[in-house]
């Protein structure tokens, strides 16, 4: 029996991404190659469960993963008492433990969450340093940076929290992103596509912070973008290389499995295999490689967000599909080297 299909903007529940995702299992393609993972999440909430053991189970899935990064996600083991401002160092704490548990070996060889992207309201201006240090704190060792989520459309894609308009460009919002590079910490940018020209304003503005641009910019194929896929393509990749003049940008390549991008996967009854995600995501990859160079690019997986469209072992399969023509050189860059030189990690 057919499964219940989401809407066109909406993913599956994890706990049927689960079973749907398994109908489609591929051997890894260059299973040796290692990789660091440099972008995925950990929650338990009205989305589902993802911990430590479903993110374990993604990994063992041949793939040679032998670290990853955490990033923020919304409000997510937030502290539930204390000033507003501290709550999110609650998310900080309960990773950090995540990574103690990794780090012990039983969940695998992977080091998993062994740096952490966390979360402050830059818009605090100068009142945001003593967020940050506790969030150093709360880290152990392991914070690597903050993202301050930016993301904002006039269409389907605008959601909470990030429904406030040129964020970037906010005086306050710049007064807290200058206390960062001070503290040794690099920022995740997260906007849409049509947005990219206000990071260029910021970069501009604080060019000395390492910024780490998300899922290749936040591309953007659903309304009002929906049947205009050249024309976006067009104006995105201007975007992309008008930010690869910035040397002090790094891009993460992927999030394409996101449901904003619009190419539908997961309204399928069986997820694609690796060979057609890669023709579709190959023009955007290749464009982003080729404007940043190896040496700035990250594949990331962008799990479980990306799991709404295939499983960890395909979507692997497709990146590297899409860079089996790099060298040897290029593919330590692309996969582990960036992602270990972006984030300070001794791998």
């Amino acid at each position: 029996m057919a499964q219940p299909q989401p809407l066109r903007t909406t993913p599956r529940k994890l706990a049927e991404l689960g079973p749907w995702t398994k109908l489609r299992a591929e051997p890894a393609l260059e299973p040796d190659l290692p990789i660091i993972d440099p972008h995925h999440h950990v929650w338990h909430d009205e989305r589902g469960r993802y911990l430590i053991d479903e993110l374990a189970e993604d990994i063992a899935t041949g793939h040679n993963i032998v670290a990853t990064v955490f990033v923020q996600t919304g409000q997510n083991m937030y502290r539930a008492g204390g000033p507003q401002e501290m709550k999110p160092v609650g998310e900080v704490e309960f990773v950090n433990g995540i990574a103690a548990m990794s780090a012990s070996g039983r969940f695998g060889k992977a080091r998993l969450c062994a740096g952490i992207v966390g979360f402050a309201d830059l818009r605090l201006g100068d009142k945001v340093k003593p967020v940050l240090e506790a969030l150093i704190a709360a880290g152990n060792g392991r914070l690597r940076g903050i993202r301050y989520g930016m993301s904002w459309d006039v269409g389907n894609a605008k959601f909470a929290p990030h429904q406030v308009r040129h964020l970037a460009l906010d005086p306050a919002v710049r007064k807290g992103f200058a206390h960062l590079n001070p503290l040794g910490l690099s920022f995740d940018a997260w906007l849409f596509h049509p947005q990219l020209p206000e990071l260029a304003d910021l970069l501009r503005a604080c060019p000395e912070i390492p910024v780490i641009l998300n899922h290749v910019g936040g591309l953007l194929g659903i309304e009002p973008y929906a049947g205009k896929r050249e024309e976006v393509f067009a104006i995105w990749s201007g975007y992309i290389r008008e930010l690869a003049k910035f040397p002090n940008v790094t891009c993460k390549v992927g999030g394409l499995g996101m449901t904003r991008c619009g190419w539908d996967f997961h309204l399928r009854e069986t997820p694609p295999a690796s060979e057609e995600l890669a023709a579709a995501w190959r023009p955007y990859i290749e464009t982003c490689i080729d404007a940043f160079g190896p040496k700035r690019c990250m594949m990331e997986s962008n799990f479980p967000v990306d799991k709404t469209t295939c499983g960890y072992d395909v979507l692997w399969n497709a990146l590297k599909r899409i860079t089996q023509g790099c060298s040897a050189a290029e593919k330590a860059a692309l996969y582990r080297d960036t992602a270990a030189r972006a984030y300070r990690l001794a791998i």
